[in-house]
């Protein structure tokens, strides 16, 4: 019917009368563009948003040196890009999507409770997330211009929120709909043009938090207050920053099919991915702590969020130009890595009532309702939503993982996958129930660590649960293999 590997489809008029479209459809070699540079360019500038300073502020205060965080946050990178160029190998041999590659995995059926745990949960959850850190940004902007508008309300509050910051974040709320719910095709056309700028700025501020701390050594050397609440012992405290990581990277990490299809071969995915994730990092590492550390220094006491220590910046004009990149590619983010999958979940979830237009409407609403000011209340308020985001999708990717690599032995057959022509031997059955029961254990033992008593389980919850559902649901198809041996 159609030729496997890297020979699809021969006809795509098939899969369209079977009511696959063509986001669906596995890509034929011809429509494979993307370049071990352009998953290079991909990531580069990914790794620059406020929830990532955020976080970086959040583990200077582990008990580790700014050193020990550099290095923590550079070998981080290569956890990260294998994870990407792991998961990413069956998009990159079969042109298929995450949705796809969720089917080969749960079954028909069952990739829609994973589809909704990384599109519905963790998609919603990161868009709200990322719109408030962004309006944030607007704020400091917006009281820059109009002094007097941070006094409206007179310190009243509104579920949580000050009326100034509620104001910030519908305003920013908007903006971010108004892009999801037209596509985020767009934003793809300033990606060359985003990316350069960001590491001028940064790398401008950068330079400034050395010049201001009055030298690297002052920065390495700084002496840091730390979290009594967080420490751990180093080499936990490392593991601690590598699972706080994997949470910020748990959505593409599962769903990074959707760009290793496009992909022109194999080997351009896992040097570009791997070239991308490990030198933005790099930089990130180097410019975060000087920029967190030096602007410490600056303001005379231990600052965790970049955005106090932007405030504190006497020149309107470098304010604008940091908070004005800041908040552009938070937008490019928030549209292609959040509201876009959550919509598309949506709608495969209720396909006769939800569109994808209709889909961005409840995701954004949702992402409101949550209340996301609460996970950036403090430094310690980061890390359990991280956490969350890897107690949810950790489980999802180990199972992906040993599916792929160890119960299909990296072999996708095409004809199975979309059209069902080995019904006999069920090759793709409507629920994996193996996998279904390992998820489910994984997701659960990771919820126990936001419970008192058990929270090293949710300090290194993305760990244990991809670790955990991984060799579960190996061990039941090695048992189910038994059982039907005897």
């Amino acid at each position: 019917m159609v030729e496997q590997g890297n020979g699809i489809p021969l006809d795509s008029k098939l899969f369209e009368k079977r009511g696959y479209n063509k986001d669906i459809m596995p890509k034929p070699v011809e429509q494979r563009n993307s370049s071990a540079f352009n998953f290079f360019t991909l990531w580069m500038g990914a790794v620059h948003n406020i929830p990532n300073y955020t976080a970086v502020g959040g583990f200077l205060l582990l008990g580790l040196s700014p050193l020990q965080v550099i290095i923590a946050l550079v070998l981080s990178s290569f956890l990260i890009a294998l994870l990407l160029v792991a998961n990413g190998y069956a998009g990159s041999k079969y042109g298929i999507p995450f949705a796809m590659h969720l089917r080969h995995t749960y079954g028909d059926i069952g990739a829609k409770l994973p589809g909704i745990l990384r599109g519905v949960v963790a998609g919603i959850a990161w868009f709200g997330l990322q719109t408030y850190a962004g309006s944030q940004a607007l704020l400091i902007l917006i009281s820059k211009v109009f002094p007097g508008f941070t006094h409206i309300g007179d310190g009243a509050t509104f579920l949580g929120i000050t009326i100034p910051g509620f104001i910030a974040f519908i305003i920013f709320w908007v903006i971010n709909f108004a892009i999801g719910f037209g596509g985020g095709d767009v934003l793809n056309k300033f990606t060359a043009f985003l990316n350069p700028l960001i590491y001028i700025v940064f790398g401008g501020m950068t330079i400034w938090g050395i010049y201001v701390a009055g030298g690297v050594g002052n920065i390495v050397h700084y002496d840091l207050d730390s979290n009594s609440g967080l420490l751990y012992p180093a080499l936990l405290a490392f593991f601690l920053i590598f699972n706080s990581l994997l949470g910020v990277w748990a959505g593409p990490g599962s769903s990074v099919a959707d760009f290793t299809q496009n992909s022109k071969s194999t080997k351009s995915q896992i040097i570009g991915q791997t070239a991308g994730i490990v030198v933005a990092q790099t930089l990130f590492a180097v410019a975060s702590v000087s920029i967190i550390i030096g602007g410490s220094i600056y303001i005379g006491h231990q600052e965790w969020n970049i955005l106090t220590i932007i405030n504190e910046w006497s020149s309107f004009w470098a304010i604008l130009v940091a908070l004005g990149v800041l908040l552009l590619t938070t937008i490019s983010t928030n549209a292609t890595s959040n509201i876009i999958p959550a919509a598309y979940q949506l709608s495969a979830l209720f396909p006769k009532i939800v569109n994808y237009k209709r889909g961005v409407m409840i995701a954004s609403i949702v992402s409101v309702l949550i209340m996301p000011w609460k996970m950036m209340e403090n430094e310690d308020s980061i890390f359990v939503f991280l956490n969350m985001i890897g107690a949810i999708l950790g489980p999802v990717t180990g199972v992906m993982i040993v599916h792929f690599y160890f119960v299909a032995k990296c072999k996708i057959n095409i004809d199975e996958l979309y059209f069902d022509v080995n019904v006999k031997e069920r090759a793709i059955p409507k629920v994996n129930q193996a996998a279904y029961i390992a998820t489910i254990i994984g997701v659960v033992v990771c919820l126990l660590g936001f419970l008192p008593g058990f929270k090293v389980i949710s300090d290194f919850s993305w760990f244990i649960g991809f670790l955990s559902s991984g060799l579960i649901y190996l061990l039941l198809k090695s048992l189910n293999k038994k059982e039907q041996g005897a």
